[in-house]
């Protein structure tokens, strides 16, 4: 952990009459009045806010000094004040994490009878910058700003106090701490993981690697999506493109489908999603390549090879403003290839979790895509990601996993 402090020294000295006050400057309070969680550092008077310290709590005021709320605040940072509430009296510390959390489990367990779900979205749960992942009795925690960071003891105190977890997996290894100045790390905070852990899903059991897996070892944002999708590949061959652990290739078999082939070039992710076959019984109607995605689709195209259902789920293309017109050149080459592999009449599944790239635009890359293939066809579903992973209103970022299943011509 970076710069952490004890549960007691945080709960003890968050005293809201004390804390530092940061201004909004003259004409710069709508955007956030109207719902928008983050202020930018050219919003605020920074001069003499300059010298606080990363992940400092502080409240918020209008230009005229009243108060408008309280957040974590990073003098180095574009996204210099993160909302944690509008209530600028509110103490943050234990009691204000626990509230938090036990309102987010209320939601999930609403949604789902199994606990294997994204517990804690961030600013859409009323916590910026913090990833919760619950793998049955293990969690999986993500924080990614320099308050979260700091917050850790008090998080991982609630975290237990709730939960009763058998171990808890810090995964901070996300880019988007090094924007915050943070260190990179991944290690078990509590407890013990032995390997992969178990994931149950739509009556299928997965492996998730946890430690080491691509962000926190699972992606339980494309639940919906791997569950429609298996309604519709009973007796069908399917290509799984960048199949990761085998969500799709296996969920597809084990819903019918004649033949499955996955491809990825991660050799630890190939090895989970063959041992995940095999511990749904469908190992012999599934195969997994380890390649490049590109390189073997068109491979495969040149062979004359068609599927009944192509699925292509790749990972972000775009992860920042800048790669945006690179990472649609190759949505549209994805959307390409992958049409050519379709066969007629077939469905085809493309998504993006890019969320610099427009859903506007990940739809234009994908319709030239299709011209470039010389398909034609019709959108039959456009989807985001399960609802364990809410859309704050204000924050369209929030929004980033985008995808479209196709029936072609």
């Amino acid at each position: 952990m970076s710069d952490t402090v004890s549960v007691a020294e945080i709960s003890d000295t968050d005293d809201p009459a004390t804390r530092p006050r940061v201004a909004l400057l003259p004409g710069f309070h709508r955007r956030a009045e109207g719902g928008h969680p983050w202020i930018y550092s050219n919003e605020l008077a920074m001069d003499a806010a300059k010298a606080l310290a990363p992940g400092t709590l502080v409240t918020v005021c209008r230009d005229d000094g009243r108060p408008f709320g309280v957040a974590m605040f990073n003098p180095h940072t574009l996204i210099a004040a993160r909302l944690f509430d509008r209530d600028a009296g509110r103490a943050i510390g234990r009691r204000f994490f626990l509230r938090r959390f036990e309102r987010a489990l209320k939601l999930r367990e609403l949604l789902y009878e199994r606990p294997w779900y994204r517990l804690v979205h961030a600013e859409a749960d009323g916590l910026p910058g913090l990833i919760v992942e619950r793998f049955g009795a293990v969690l999986v925690v993500q924080a990614n700003t320099a308050g979260m960071d700091r917050f850790l003891p008090v998080i991982l105190d609630a975290l237990q106090a709730l939960l009763a977890p058998a171990a808890i997996v810090l995964r901070n290894d996300s880019p988007a701490r090094t924007l915050e100045g943070l260190p990179l790390e991944s290690r078990v905070a509590l407890g013990a993981i032995a390997g992969p852990v178990p994931v149950e899903e739509d009556g299928a059991s997965f492996l998730a690697d946890v430690l080491t897996g691509q962000k926190t070892g699972w992606f339980f944002d494309q639940r919906d999506n791997r569950a429609f999708l298996a309604r519709l590949a009973s007796q069908a061959r399917v290509l799984d493109l960048y199949c990761y652990a085998g969500g799709f290739a296996v969920a597809a078999a084990q819903r019918g489908a004649a033949a499955v082939l996955g491809i990825d070039r991660s050799e630890p992710a190939i090895a989970l999603a063959a041992e995940s076959a095999r511990r749904n019984g469908v190992a012999e109607r599934v195969v997994f390549r380890r390649g490049d995605v590109f390189a073997e689709a068109a491979a495969l195209a040149a062979q004359g090879e068609r599927f009944d259902l192509v699925i292509a789920d790749p990972p972000a293309f775009a992860r920042s403003k800048r790669e945006v017109p690179a990472a649609l050149r190759g949505y549209r080459k994805l959307a390409r290839i992958a049409a050519q592999l379709t066969a007629p009449g077939g469905l085809l599944f493309l998504a993006s979790c890019s969320h610099n790239v427009a859903v506007a635009e990940f739809a234009e890359a994908v319709r030239h895509g299709l011209v470039d293939a010389g398909r034609g066809g019709r959108i039959l579903r456009s989807s985001g990601a399960s609802p364990d992973h809410p859309v704050h209103p204000a924050l369209p970022e929030s929004a980033y996993l985008k995808a479209l299943t196709l029936a072609l011509d």
